[in-house]
């Protein structure tokens, strides 16, 4: 059970790239420049890499999703993963849709709070436990 909080932890990157503007905004580049700059990667703000970085995110996400799914909630999580990351990409790079980015990336967490949850453990019921005189 510890290493499920872990293993949710590795979501976070893919719903931040995809929450990440096409670089359209003027007062995010300055943050994404400082950002970036602070810790060697200044040039990933090119456009140019926003696909295959969103893309490796998104797929990391949807990966760990798909790790022990048998084990969890089967592979609903993972399905439902899967489209909102299609979603993501198709909204953001082919349609440049905010509403169906913004549905996608909800999907997302959906999918990632689905496959956190805990199981609910059976409880034996009251009659049964009672001692008869």
């Amino acid at each position: 059970m510890s290493g499920t909080w872990k293993q949710n932890l590795l979501t976070i990157p893919g719903v931040g790239a995809a929450l990440l503007p096409k670089l359209a905004c003027p007062l995010c580049w300055p943050a994404y420049a400082g950002l970036l700059s602070s810790v060697g990667l200044g040039f990933l703000i090119s456009s140019k890499y926003l696909l295959p970085i969103t893309s490796a995110f998104l797929v990391l996400a949807v990966g760990v999703l798909a790790f022990r799914a048998k084990n969890r909630h089967g592979y609903g999580p993972f399905f439902l993963g899967v489209v909102s990351g299609v979603g993501v990409v198709i909204g953001k790079f082919a349609w440049e849709s905010n509403p169906i980015i913004y549905a996608a990336v909800g999907m997302l967490v959906i999918a990632s709070v689905w496959n956190a949850w805990p199981h609910r453990m059976a409880v034996a019921p009251t009659c049964c436990s009672e001692k008869f005189i």
